[in-house]
């Protein structure tokens, strides 16, 4: 027993051995503050000049200063919208949607590879026991005459099994497991923002597409009385045929366009019908006018953006996995040896089975150690480095791509507040000139072809708003997004090192 306790002691010094490399994440720096963060600030023609540092979008144009957000809780960001039917389908994506319970399931799996990997570090210790009653061939080579035809060989004994992990292989196999369980969990949440975010924005094209078929409707309404004043003047001789005809085609154009739009808003409604896990047959939005409120969505300082990312987070993770996984991989060229004992009770009567003379151990050290493979350690090693250094390039391509969403979300979002506003105005300048249009018809002065012009330029105008409003909507939810939502970290950005 001292010389186990010696071999025991002397695999847990070795043990301070890992073979992993030391691990650190590329520096990624960040800037001071986002380029795009006063994006349409001067589309109210203000000469001051826009705040500097973390800031929110006001409803008329001009950014604001804002709470940073690094320690505000935006789980449920949706409901800055302040709309009810909205917050109602958002709470079904957690319990419903398919795909969110598949990237569950992932997590699930990797959990358990993680968990099975961790197992490694404690000893496996078994049980064997059984009675066995034996018959030897009476042709069994060298068989003597006086061993007996049959006999009982009764056996119990417990085992255990410990690798000492002088090189590190099984701390590098759990640190790979535990990294990859954390990527995948990362990979979950960017599945919930991802779908929280469609569901967002497929609900204000819902909505933007009511308020483009009440639109339509009304148009579709002024033109058939605009037709029958057409027919009744041509009837009285007042008109001619060409302005009926032109009539009837401005008025058979706004109902074709009011077709397509009823087929798109159902398109629409069924996409949110799937995303809520419900069948497309037995679900409906009742339509509504669109009444969503533009919310102030704090950015937060660009410094903090690389912690808020689910998807900046994944990548990392996998890149600290990878990094482990090269040192399992360098363990491979060194022996692994095994600490095993067996010890229990055998004899040839199940009575008095368990009597001290019936008594065996058996403990000592086991060794493995491939001397030729013809490179293939050396091919694992390298293609574990390669794994590493693809990691380390997604990684550095997830940080760019987080600040360029950040970026272009802010300068949507600017951007179009500004657009919408001049929008807006020529909408008013194209109403008033259709209504000029109509009263100089009615008097003679113009032809009907002067009025459908115009009819077309204000409809026109009506619906490029509200697509603006529509993209302006869906601009807060690209930037929620971009920022990475309400997803809160449960681990750091990079890993510990994990060097005894």
């Amino acid at each position: 027993m001292r010389n186990l306790a010696c071999l025991l002691a002397a695999g847990l010094l070795a043990a301070a051995c890992s073979l992993m490399p030391r691990y650190q994440a590329p520096p990624n720096p960040a800037p001071t503050q986002y380029k795009e963060l006063n994006a349409g600030a001067d589309c109210a023609s203000s000469a001051a000049p826009a705040p500097a540092g973390p800031s929110t979008i006001d409803a008329a144009c001009a950014w604001e200063p804002a709470t940073p957000s690094d320690r505000t809780p935006r789980g449920d960001w949706w409901q800055g919208f302040q709309d009810p039917t909205l917050n109602d389908l958002e709470a079904r994506i957690d319990a419903a949607n398919p795909d969110l319970a598949v990237a569950a399931d992932r997590y699930r799996e990797a959990h358990a590879v993680a968990q099975e990997a961790r197992s490694a570090l404690f000893p496996t210790i078994g049980v064997t026991a059984y009675p066995n009653m034996d018959r030897q061939s009476n042709n069994r080579p060298l068989r003597s005459a006086s061993q007996p035809d049959s006999y009982h060989d009764d056996f119990l004994a417990g085992s255990l099994n410990y690798e000492l992990d002088l090189w590190g292989r099984v701390r590098s196999a759990v640190i790979a497991g535990s990294t990859a369980a954390q990527s995948v969990a990362a990979d979950l949440e960017s599945v919930r923002l991802a779908l929280h975010a469609e569901l967002a924005s497929d609900y204000i094209i819902l909505r933007v597409e009511d308020a483009q078929r009440q639109l339509l409707q009304q148009a579709v309404d002024a033109y058939g009385r605009a037709q029958q004043m057409t027919t009744t003047r041509l009837q009285g001789g007042i008109a001619s045929g060409l302005d009926e005809a032109q009539a009837e085609t401005q008025l058979q154009t706004a109902r074709a366009d009011l077709t397509d739009v009823i087929l798109r808003r159902a398109t629409i409604e069924h996409a949110i019908g799937a995303l809520t896990g419900q069948l497309a047959s037995d679900f409906s939005i009742a339509p509504t006018s669109i009444d969503l409120t533009l919310p102030e969505v704090p950015v937060g300082m660009p410094s903090t953006l690389l912690q808020r990312r689910p998807d900046v987070a994944a990548a990392e993770r996998r890149m600290a996995s990878y990094n482990a996984q090269i040192g399992i991989a360098r363990a491979a060229f060194f022996p692994r040896i095994t600490l095993a004992a067996v010890a229990g009770f055998e004899s040839t009567q199940l009575a008095g089975l368990l009597g001290m003379p019936n008594r065996f151990w058996a403990v000592g050290p086991q060794g493995s150690l491939t001397l030729f493979d013809a490179g293939y350690r050396s091919a694992v090693v390298a293609g574990a480095r390669a794994h590493f250094d693809e990691a380390a390039d997604s990684y550095r391509a997830a940080v760019l791509r987080a600040f360029r969403d950040v970026e272009d979300a802010l300068a949507r979002r600017g951007l179009l507040q500004q657009e919408l506003a001049q929008q807006q105005a020529a909408r008013a300048a194209a109403e008033r000139a259709l209504q000029i249009a109509m009263n100089r018809y009615q008097e003679g002065a113009v032809s009907y072809l002067q009025v459908v012009s115009e009819q077309i330029t204000a409809l026109q105008a009506e619906r490029a708003a509200l697509d603006l409003r529509s993209l302006q909507l869906q601009a807060s939810v690209d930037l929620v997004r971009a920022l990475g939502g309400g997803w809160q970290a449960p681990w750091p950005v990079t890993a510990q090192r994990q060097q005894p």
